[in-house]
């Protein structure tokens, strides 16, 4: 499904050239369940972005489905992104004044696809929310707005679902409920890749990829899976 072969990424920060990632050559395969596990300036999150079509690295090759993704335009990318991909951000990224099914149903304004009726709030419901639909973002916990944002990445039935430090913003309990959540879709067949710093989090995952100084420093199964307890 993916395949990064020798990608750099070099920001420039006050004059000085940073490399973010540093020939980094990847393969991942539909259905994997992946973490991206690293230190705050790892490059995880560069990673990240590289992998969701948000960052263009300067060097290196990018072949989605196998097709080389610097042969496409903004609007080409911009669809990808819409309908490939779905993203989990830490912060939510919630709309503040529209309620969790609007929020929801967001991403149904810049797509192509033919969605089913109530889609929205079917995802809702399958993510536990059927009673929160016409809630806005200041009213739900924070693994309620999480949920949303699940809900919301999965509207366009996406092969990749993209979570960039997914439990960053909850407390442990409601963590755990998000992972085991993201457990459940990878073994209803969805790509997930997720990016975190700790550990423990990342034993949820069937594959650990370890990044240091933008580089991958380890790659391998993991032996113990959190997420099957």
């Amino acid at each position: 499904m993916i395949q990064l072969s020798n990608i750099s990424k070099i920001y420039n920060r006050d004059g000085q050239k940073v490399v973010a990632l540093d020939n980094v050559s990847l393969t991942i395969k539909k259905g994997e369940f992946i973490a991206i596990l690293g230190p705050s300036g790892s490059g995880k999150s560069t990673l990240m972005n590289t992998l969701g079509l948000l960052d263009t690295p300067e060097k290196g090759t990018y072949l989605l489905d196998g097709k080389n993704v610097k042969k496409f335009d903004q609007d080409e990318l911009a669809q990808i992104r819409n309908q490939q991909i779905g993203f989990i951000f830490q912060a939510f990224h919630l709309l503040p004044r529209t309620t969790a099914l609007e929020n929801v149903e967001l991403p149904l304004l810049y797509s192509k696809k033919q969605t089913e009726k109530n889609r929205a709030m079917k995802l809702l419901s399958s993510v536990g929310l059927e009673d929160r639909g016409k809630h806005l973002p200041n009213e739900l916990s924070g693994g309620q707005k999480q949920r949303v944002a699940i809900a919301r990445a999965l509207i366009n039935d996406p092969d990749i679902i993209l979570a960039d430090e997914p439990t960053g913003s909850l407390d442990r309990e409601s963590g755990r409920g998000i992972l085991k959540l993201l457990t459940q879709l990878n073994k209803n067949g969805r790509t997930i890749i997720y990016i975190t710093h700790e550990p423990e989090i990342a034993t949820y995952a069937n594959r650990i990829i370890e990044i240091e100084d933008g580089r991958i420093k380890s790659d391998s199964k993991a032996e113990y899976l959190m997420g099957n307890c």
